[in-house]
């Protein structure tokens, strides 16, 4: 199986940098997507900041897709008479979000079952690893490029519980990166990328946060959906993007599409 770094990221800076760290088209973000590959035994994993139970069904349907351009690269008939091969699929979660959890946690797609069933017999699983500061340690010791990731974000984390805001505490964390070399200096030649990258999420999050407070994530877990999509509809006229609109509720792009079509934002 390839490594894959996932195509759905969740909702902070961490997400978004790990990926441009290790899943960029660059030879050096080859290198360190083998060191990783290589660290974690020939497996591939994928990458989550937030806990989520639903990892388990995105991963299923994830490589439904991975496995349907295979079939297709490959010019395989799923219509022939002889059993088709394929890869061997294994879907691990990277967390480091601020929930504290156990090293390894087994996240199963029969816990979302309306009928508990514990047959086996339609199983999908997600591995996740903690790799927040102190946490798989082992693991981070045989990534170096994994290791000063976790460094650069727990710094940013630990700022942020002095009391810095947004831009201190990113700005610190970026500059001590660049004083101590992380990532072969990535941090020193991307600086305006990565800063710009972090202060924009904090952003969101900080929105995102804003609006679940105001009763949008409470409405959405009892089941109305109905005031998910008014808040998606005030949203939009009021100018937020629809890829944001999308990220705070927790629905696809195409979802909010659908709903704020014919919406007028407000000039």
């Amino acid at each position: 199986m390839n490594f894959t770094i996932d195509s759905h990221p969740e909702r902070n800076y961490k997400d978004r940098l790990f990926k441009a760290i290790f899943g960029r088209n660059t030879q050096e973000s080859k290198l360190w997507r083998l060191e990783l590959y290589n660290a974690l035994n020939g497996t591939s994993y994928t990458q989550q900041s937030t806990y989520n139970p639903n990892m388990p069904l995105r991963g299923l349907m994830y490589f439904a897709q991975l496995y349907q351009m295979y079939l297709s690269q490959q010019e395989k008939d799923l219509f022939r008479s002889t059993l088709i091969k394929i890869p061997n699929p294994q879907f691990v979660v990277f967390y480091n979000g601020a929930t504290e959890k156990t090293d390894k946690t087994e996240l199963k797609l029969s816990d979302a079952f309306e009928i508990k069933d514990d047959s086996g017999a339609f199983e999908w699983t997600a591995t996740m690893i903690n790799i927040n500061k102190n946490h798989n340690s082992r693991l981070q010791k045989n990534c170096k490029p994994l290791y000063n990731y976790v460094q650069y974000v727990s710094r940013i984390a630990e700022n942020k519980k002095t009391g810095m805001s947004a831009k201190e505490a990113v700005t610190e964390a970026l500059d001590w990166a660049i004083s101590e070399n992380l990532l072969d200096g990535f941090f020193k030649q991307q600086k305006e990328e990565v800063l710009g990258m972090s202060l924009t999420e904090f952003d969101e999050e900080i929105a995102i946060r804003g609006w679940r407070e105001d009763g949008i994530e409470e409405g959405k877990i009892l089941g109305k959906q109905e005031k998910a999509i008014e808040a998606a509809k005030n949203f939009y006229k009021n100018g937020v993007s629809i890829e944001l609109i999308a990220k705070s509720l927790e629905i696809t792009v195409e979802q909010v599409k659908e709903i704020v079509s014919g919406v007028e934002t407000v000039a």
